[in-house]
Parts: C-alpha cells; sequence; structure tokens
C-alpha cells in the first residue's frame, strides 16, 4: 500500500461531492462513537458512502490483514461497494468476492490481504472456514441490506460470520425497509439507530397510465415513446415476462438491456456497464434490480407488473429521484385492475402521440486488462485519442475491472477504431478490445 490517505475532502473531491447530506453526517457521528449502528434510509441516499467515509479513518496501514468486512446480500452490491472504494482513491487495498466465480480466484486475490473484505455471506462464510485469512484483526463488521440477505434464505451463514469474528467491537447495520427483525446472532449490545426512511423524496411523482389490453405492451411503446431520451427501468415480476417485453420491445427496434436473477453472472454485470455508460437507456429488470445496483440518475420507473408487497414498490420508486432528484414512478394499469392500497393514490397520466425516441449514440467495447496489469483510466483514454484517432467527444465512460476494463465510444467509430487498438500494448500487457 502506498500513501493512504483518509482526509475526507480529498476523498470528496475524487468522488465529486460537496457535502455529505444530513443522513451521511448523522452516520458518520454515530460510527466514531463505540457503540454499534442500525442505518435506515430510503434506497439512493448514499448509505455506502455513509459508512465507508468515517471507517477508513479508522483503518490502520500498518496492519497487513484484513480490518473491514462488509457483507452484502448480492454479487452486484458487492461490486459496486467495491468500485465506490477504488474512486475514493484512498490507497486502501479493496477486494470484493461472491459466488458464481472460482473460489481460487478470490484466493489468489486476498492472498496480498486487503484492508477491506466485501462479500456475499455463502462465500465469505467459506473462506472464514477455510482459514483463508487471519481473522483477529477484523473489529469492524458492516451487514448491508442485512434485511435482504436474511429474506433470500443467508441466516445461516450469517449466523456462522458473526461466530467465527471473535474480536468484533463494532457492527453496523443498513436497511432501506422499516420493521425489520434484527436477529439475536448479530449481538447488538447498545446501539445507536439513526432513521431517516421517513424523509420523502418530494420530487418522487407517482403516476398511472391505462391500457386497453391486459397484456399491456402496446402501451408500453407508447409510453416509451412519451419519455424519449430518458434512462428508466421496467420492472416486472417474472423472467419469463422479461423475455416477453424483450422481445416486443426488439420487434419496435428499441434498445434496451436485461437484468434478473437467471443470468449469467457476466451478463448481468455487462447489462450494467451498459446501462450506466448510456449504451442501453432502457434495463427490464425484476425486483432483483429495486435495491443494492449502482446504476445512473433515472427519470422514471415503469412498473410494468407491481410487486406484491408495499416495501419492494418503496424499494423500486427509490431508484429514481434520488438525492433530490426529480423522477416518475409510472404504474401500467389495465383499465379493468384494482391498484393495492399503497399504489391508489397515483395521478391518471393520459399520453399523447409521440415517435420513439432514437437510439444510443454509443456502443461498448471490452479490453482484457485492468488493475492487476497495472492499467489505468488515463492509459485507456490515451490508447483510443491518440494511436485510435478519437476526438474527446467520442470517448465515454471508462470502467476499470480487476482483470479487464469496458469503455464506451460513439457506434459510428466503432468499425474504424477496433483494428487500430486491438491486440496493442498497455504497460506491459498486449489486450484484445472487441465490441460487447
Amino acid at each position: 500500500m502506498s500513501n493512504p490517505t483518509k482526509s475526507q475532502a480529498d476523498i470528496l473531491s475524487k468522488l465529486g461531492i460537496t457535502n455529505l447530506n444530513p443522513m451521511q453526517l448523522a452516520a458518520k457521528e454515530a460510527i466514531n462513537t463505540d457503540q454499534d449502528l442500525i442505518l435506515l434510509s430510503p434506497t439512493g441516499t448514499g448509505k455506502t458512502l455513509a459508512f465507508l467515509l468515517p471507517l477508513i479513518q479508522n483503518l490502520d496501514e500498518q496492519i497487513a490483514e484484513i480490518q473491514l468486512l462488509i457483507i452484502v446480500p448480492s454479487r452486484e452490491l458487492a461490486i459496486q461497494i467495491e468500485q465506490v472504494m477504488h474512486e475514493m482513491g484512498t490507497g486502501f487495498k479493496v477486494n470484493a468476492v461472491y459466488g458464481g466465480r472460482a473460489g481460487s480466484k478470490d484466493r489468489i486475490e486476498i492472498k496480498h490481504r486487503p484492508a477491506v473484505l466485501i462479500g456475499t455471506p455463502g462465500r465469505v462464510a467459506d473462506h472464514l472456514q477455510r482459514e483463508a485469512f487471519e481473522k483477529r484483526f477484523i473489529k469492524t463488521l458492516v451487514l448491508d441490506e442485512f434485511d435482504k440477505s436474511l429474506e433470500i434464505g443467508f441466516e445461516v451463514e450469517m449466523k456462522l460470520i458473526l461466530e467465527m469474528l471473535p474480536h468484533l467491537k463494532k457492527r453496523i447495520l443498513t436497511s432501506a425497509t422499516q420493521d425489520v427483525q434484527i436477529p439475536k446472532f448479530v449481538q447488538l449490545k447498545s446501539s445507536i439507530i439513526i432513521d431517516f426512511l421517513s424523509e420523502k423524496i418530494s420530487q418522487l411523482k407517482v403516476k398511472r397510465v391505462l391500457s386497453p389490453s391486459k397484456i399491456k405492451l402496446e402501451t408500453l411503446v407508447q409510453l416509451i415513446s412519451n419519455l424519449g431520451q430518458q434512462n428508466g427501468i421496467i420492472f416486472c415480476n417474472f423472467k419469463d415476462s422479461i423475455q416477453q417485453i424483450s422481445n416486443y420491445l426488439l420487434d419496435h427496434g428499441i434498445s434496451h438491456g436485461t437484468f434478473h436473477g437467471d443470468m449469467e453472472q457476466q451478463d448481468r454485470e455487462r447489462s450494467l456497464i451498459k446501462f450506466r455508460n448510456g449504451t442501453h437507456r432502457l434495463l427490464l429488470a425484476t425486483d432483483l434490480a429495486a435495491r443494492g445496483i449502482d446504476v445512473p440518475e433515472l427519470g422514471f420507473i415503469i412498473h410494468f407488473q407491481l410487486p406484491n408487497r408495499e416495501s419492494e414498490f418503496i424499494h423500486r420508486n427509490g431508484r429514481t429521484a434520488r438525492m433530490n432528484a426529480e423522477g416518475t414512478a409510472f404504474i401500467l394499469q389495465h383499465e379493468k385492475e384494482k391498484l393495492p392500497n399503497f399504489a391508489a393514490d397515483a395521478e391518471l397520466q393520459t399520453l399523447n402521440s409521440a415517435k420513439l425516441p432514437a437510439p444510443s449514440q454509443w456502443s461498448t467495447l471490452f479490453i482484457s486488462g485492468g488493475r492487476t496489469n497495472k492499467i489505468s483510466k488515463g492509459d485507456i483514454a490515451g490508447l483510443f485519442l491518440k494511436q485510435g484517432k478519437l476526438k474527446q467527444d467520442q470517448l465515454g465512460v471508462i470502467e476499470l475491472k480487476t482483470d479487464c476494463a469496458f469503455v464506451a465510444v460513439k457506434t459510428d467509430q466503432v468499425e474504424s477504431l477496433i483494428p487500430k487498438v486491438n491486440q496493442t500494448k498497455l504497460k506491459e500487457k498486449k489486450v484484445r478490445i472487441n465490441l460487447i
């Protein structure tokens, strides 16, 4: 580790943030006490930064072992928090471990110990049982979205993790849900509760759009046409519904990504990458995308099908109108369909005749090298701008991963660009570059 920084001003500057919000300030104050913390705040309000920022202050750069363990319900949330840590530029090593990839890959990455380890319950419990790393320096445990981990069946693994961490001094639990039961095995003693769930998102509007057909696909396309050039998520309850909608949108020339639990991990990650960098403006998703994923500011979300529970309705809506931004949650309602009480107050929205929005101008390229090869975003930008002859406005978002990278470029440049940059060296590695 070289020159780790704990400066809040420097970290916030790198993230492009001027000031912490009230929830983050309250969390920082609470974490700096000797008490455990239960942090309740809506999706999209910045809980990750709220706990990372003060906890980084407590890391000891002289200890070459894991000091902070963060347990999350999904691989997407693990990857998201890892990315936030990298963007903070602290200099402290961080790794994410999760199911869906070889455990040997985890062991290679954490052989050089990170200060911060993020992981899903099953994978972390497995590494602890195998004694893959020293446990006595892990003094802080974060159970992020802990209620979701319990909901999807990780109670046994979470209990096992707590039992194998006898040196814990601080426990931090976060959730975006009210009235969740905290299991006894967490062993909370004296805890502070910070509850910002009552802080309503005043900029969120909830509207309903009537469909003359139960199938609602034609009305969906009309709504998309009315919404124009905005980013949005279309929520469904079942993966079969996603496939049906996806086929219909493709038949109408509407580009989009998909995201659900039956997809391979790589496909899910790439869907989110393309959504973040503007290759896709629309994402068809199940409630897996209702929280715990990193997505851009959304102008809207659409409930193609309403969830059964109010809590999931709230989580879905929390993906838009985030951090004081404006946004609208649309409910597609068949004319004879009765809405549940939690959606009954939605205002009726009429649709106008409109053309479909123009396709995105961006495409995504894959690069077969990343941080482990000492490649930086600057190296990639230099290759594309100098050797690839791109102009600044033809190069979009660069996402750097551990062993690869993804770059958004203007679609009309892809064909001429790839022969110029493929199979060239970045640092000491010859990289493969192709369209995904």
